[in-house]
């Protein structure tokens, strides 16, 4: 590959692409479709909706003048499946298998979109607004995820036309690799995989280290629950971590590259290893790069689910073909890391920042974000929120924007209470930390962390203590037992926690459970112990009055908690004898048009009065 073929691939998908860009040429089609077939969406049918458009073409023989293409995440997944219309960039949401007949023959054959099945944010009178226009987009900024939702992931074609591995000819042509180090170190870049080190000192160790032989590594070990930003790069953008990779190991002098990725995620294994065949086939990977003489191999290593291989150290045993355990530190990866060779390690976000720094430059990088955190951010929104899905935003975008803005605030009209960031080892942000600025430092001053982007919002249903003891279950079950203060000591700290939830709690174990948390906080061996009990000094400092209610009042506020939970019929009751007949244990007794009762001693308190009840007069309490 040279440089000049390269744009000539450019050149002519760009032509192909016009109407998707906004500004068809004669040799571009009249419409583009593109279809969501991330995971999310195909697994809700959105793959079948594909295929019936396409029959749908075959059969007319349009196929010169509609093109109807796969695409990765477009991040809305609470409006998934989801079908975007070029050139206008219609917006159809929640699309069936049975609405592509009609999307078909009004709109790509009778140029009327279909109003009933466009966004309903998107339709402004007899207006129909772009896609991004609408609230879950318009106040975010891409550069992780530029191209996902908008090019075909499976076309290395059509990565070039979006500039794809212009940055790394730009490199291998134009810069030494101490050049490509100061760029990045100058964009400020800090690692997204969660504790924010500044990727091009990471970048500038490795190359300094004495080593015969170096060695790139991606980690792609997602494992927060609720997270699947890394997940979705892959899948609809896998050129951008491989492009990045190439360049990381000409900085740092490696020539052999490892993908750390769980197994849990086919769809991304078989992007990656699809891009990776193509990108060898096309002389971008391999030998002789660009005919540079620099050479750089790259391989897949399928990671077994476990959450503590998202430690470095753990990472590089796995691959080693150990059991993924920490090692001590130092040496730090840079000086010894895989098979104890200097070894750069960088997560999938990361790695998609660095085309776009060396094609626009640091100080472009740095406009963007604070002066201490540059760039964006991207947030896996989950929990009781409208909009769940994929954001990416600038650093300094605030949890309000993020909730209220883009996420569209608490379904049912319910209260916020708190937001969970960074995964099982963050902490819970009460509501009086909502307009601060979200940046790595922000975050862990108000008592979480940025971690790696799970961003789970909880409403007043919500149990504090119990939210504690879930992420606690979670560590437990993932500590590799290596150290004792992370394996006897979180397994204690849940013992407590799983009374405090029973009711059967007294205030010294408030004591105790704080002292743990401090223990394992500082004698665990690598960072899974380390921040393990963040979730519950968090909400043991924003949410001491739930504590308190639980042990001394033996009460759940939030009606979590089933041992310390009844339910009660109040004098709403119709007498109808629908919550008596459903009773798993026969436990309610009243006639009819008469107000019933529970018995509390035969409760088994499994809801199913409550939710058979057709006036509400069941509460929980």
């Amino acid at each position: 590959m040279t440089i000049e073929q390269l744009n000539q691939i450019q050149a002519r998908t760009l032509e192909a692409m016009s109407a998707r860009l906004g500004k068809r040429t004669p040799g571009g089609y009249k419409y583009e479709v593109m279809v969501c077939r991330d995971t999310g969406c195909s697994s809700n049918k959105g793959d079948k909706v594909m295929e019936r458009l396409q029959d749908l073409v075959r059969e007319r023989g349009l196929e010169h003048e509609i093109s109807i293409k796969r695409t990765g995440c477009f991040g809305f997944c609470a409006a998934g499946p989801i079908l975007v219309v070029y050139p206008e960039g219609t917006f159809y949401s929640r699309i069936k298998p049975e609405d592509a007949q009609r999307i078909f023959e009004e709109h790509l054959i009778g140029d009327a979109p279909v109003k009933d099945l466009i966004y309903p944010a998107n339709i402004l009178e007899d207006k129909f607004l772009p896609l991004h226009e609408a609230p879950f987009y318009k106040y975010q900024k891409k550069i992780v995820l530029r191209n996902t939702g908008l090019i075909n992931p499976e076309s290395l074609d059509e990565y070039i036309a979006m500039d794809g591995y212009q940055a790394l000819h730009k490199v291998l042509t134009a810069m030494t690799p101490e050049e490509v180090i100061e760029e990045v170190k100058k964009s400020g870049l800090r690692g997204r995989g969660g504790a924010g080190f500044p990727t091009g000192l990471k970048w500038q160790y490795t190359r300094e280290a004495v080593g015969d032989q170096k060695y790139v590594v991606c980690n792609a070990d997602e494992g927060d629950p609720g997270a699947f930003m890394d997940r979705s790069v892959l899948e609809g953008d896998p050129h951008s971590v491989i492009e990045a990779m190439i360049i990381n190991g000409y900085a740092v002098g490696a020539d052999q590259g490892y993908i750390y990725v769980r197994a849990e995620y086919p769809g991304a294994v078989h992007r990656l290893n699809e891009a990776i065949a193509n990108a060898k086939a096309y002389g971008l990977l391999g030998q002789n790069i660009f005919g540079t003489g620099f050479n750089f191999e790259l391989e897949l290593r399928l990671g077994a689910g476990a959450f503590v291989c998202g430690e470095g150290t753990a990472l590089v045993q796995s691959i080693e073909g150990h059991r993924g355990m920490p090692r001590v530190k130092p040496p730090r990866m840079a000086q010894a890391g895989l098979w104890l060779k200097p070894t750069v390690l960088n997560n999938v976000e990361t790695y998609a920042n660095i085309a776009p720094i060396i094609l626009k430059g640091a100080d472009w990088f740095r406009t963007i974000g604070t002066e201490k955190s540059p760039g964006t951010k991207v947030f896996a929104l989950g929990g009781n929120i409208n909009n769940v899905g994929l954001v990416e935003v600038p650093m300094g975008t605030t949890l309000r924007q993020i909730i209220y803005e883009i996420g569209g605030g608490i379904p049912n009209g319910r209260q916020f209470k708190a937001v969970q960031t960074g995964g099982p080892s963050g902490g819970c942000i009460t509501a009086a930390h909502l307009d601060t600025p979200i940046d790595f430092d922000n975050l862990t001053s108000i008592g979480s962390m940025m971690g790696s982007g799970g961003m789970i919002v909880m409403d007043d249903h919500t149990c504090m203590v119990d939210v504690s003891r879930f992420y606690m279950d979670f560590i437990v079950e993932e500590s590799c037992g290596k150290c004792t203060p992370c394996r006897e000591g979180t397994k204690r700290m849940l013992e407590i926690l799983e009374k405090i939830t029973e009711g059967k709690a007294v205030e010294e174990d408030l004591t105790t459970l704080h002292e743990l948390a401090e223990t394992v906080a500082h004698a665990s061996l690598c960072g899974l112990g380390e921040s393990a009990p963040n979730p519950v000094f968090s909400t043991m400092a924003n949410f001491a009055d739930e504590y308190h209610a639980h042990v001394v009042d033996k009460k759940c506020p939030a009606g979590v908690c089933t041992e310390l939970t009844t339910y009660f019929i109040t004098d709403q009751c119709i007498g109808c004898t629908k919550c008596a007949r459903n009773c798993p244990v026969s436990c309610i007794s009243g006639t009819v048009k008469q107000l019933h009762v529970i018995d509390q001693e035969a409760c088994i308190k499994c809801g199913t009065c409550a939710e058979v009840c057709p006036v509400g007069a069941v509460i929980r309490r």
